[in-house]
């Protein structure tokens, strides 16, 4: 089944990868290796922070043909136009690549090239809306395709953001523009997912795959609370005890997002892929 067929039918763990630093795609294809099994699809960031890195439509392309597993490519409207865009969406179809995750992307003055200059012709509405539009075999031109894609769009969303509302309202922005599914930033409690539903009337429109990321230290919690709300009560249990509680944390929040019957849940490793699988032990490989 496609990875939409599966948001249909029980709750999906999807996890994250960053692409190689040079040319060789073999540590990604290892770190992809380790999830199989454990996950319906793998993301592949697309130049993190900015930071130059391998392809991520290419390499998501590697990962399928050599893995078996489906990926969710992320591409950003921060390095391309809107013709650029729309060919690396086409050749990503052609590759075999049906799913997209659109961003607009980290400004390259917080990067590796900070002389870059960036497009940002468009945010992640208008990927989206762009997607929805070849995938009627239409460009944006007007013009019409030799033959249509039939992309899956996703989109990022904060349901830790300070000003619910706001977020709500851009969420619900990308949705109208075609947007099939949503993974967040990570939730530290499953209050957080509660309240971001509460603020968008009760529940989401599109199966919403919530961030699920294990803390290692007190310092690695006090970097993600300046972009996401992270409880003083697991705050006060890194300091005592380290990864530990970080570890602690991710697997309760894991446990009660599958026991409320939520989509599913988006694991994120930050390099070190072996934690998601010793998260995920004791809970089985499908969250029993």
């Amino acid at each position: 089944m496609r990875l939409t067929d599966k948001l249909d039918h029980g709750f999906v763990l999807t996890a994250e990868v960053d692409p190689p630093r040079g040319a060789d795609p073999a540590p990604t294809l290892k770190q992809a290796l380790i999830l199989r099994g454990y996950v319906d699809a793998v993301n592949v960031s697309d130049a993190p922070m900015a930071n130059l890195r391998m392809n991520s439509i290419m390499l998501a392309h590697l990962i399928q043909h050599h893995t078996g597993v489906e990926v969710i490519p992320h591409l950003t409207a921060r390095d391309r136009n809107r013709l650029a865009l729309q060919a690396d969406l086409l050749g990503a179809w052609a590759l075999g690549v049906k799913n997209v995750l659109v961003l607009g992307g980290d400004p390259p003055e917080r990067g590796d090239h900070p002389e870059a200059r960036p497009v940002y012709e468009f945010g992640a509405v208008g990927l989206v809306e762009t997607i929805a539009r070849l995938n009627r075999g239409e460009n944006l031109s007007g013009g019409s395709l030799e033959s249509a894609p039939d992309l899956t769009p996703g989109v990022a969303v904060n349901p830790g953001a300070a000003d619910l509302a706001a977020e709500a309202e851009k969420f619900w922005a990308k949705v109208e523009a075609g947007a099939r599914f949503a993974q967040s930033q990570p939730v530290f409690c499953p209050e957080t997912a509660a309240a971001f539903l509460d603020a968008l009337g009760g529940r989401s429109p599109v199966p919403i795959l919530w961030g699920v990321l294990p803390l290692r230290s007190l310092k690695m919690a006090r970097n993600v609370a300046r972009w996401t709300r992270v409880p003083e009560a697991l705050v006060a249990d890194l300091e005592r005890e380290g990864r530990a509680a970080g570890m602690r944390a991710a697997q309760h929040v894991l446990r009660e997002l599958h026991a409320a019957g939520m989509d599913g849940a988006h694991l994120y490793p930050l390099g070190r892929v072996e934690l998601l699988k010793e998260m995920l032990k004791p809970l089985g490989a499908r969250l029993g």
